[in-house]
């Protein structure tokens, strides 16, 4: 794959979908991230340990 080919799909991107070569393949990356088509590796939690953990960002405390 070339630097300027599509991700989706490996055809030349289009300058109005860049860096996607159409709105299909634009389409379908969105889609992958909203039905969490892609992740991160990470180490499995037990949901019983799980409970209070929270960030920073998840109680509200901001970056400031």
């Amino acid at each position: 794959m070339k630097r300027d080919d599509c991700p989706i799909c490996d055809k030349p991107a289009d300058p109005a979908f860049k860096p996607f070569c159409s709105r299909g393949c634009k389409d379908r990356d969105l889609l992958q991230w909203l039905g969490e088509g892609y992740r991160l590796p990470g180490a499995s939690i037990d949901p019983d340990d799980a409970t209070g953990a929270q960030s920073g960002l998840d109680r509200g405390d901001g970056p400031d």
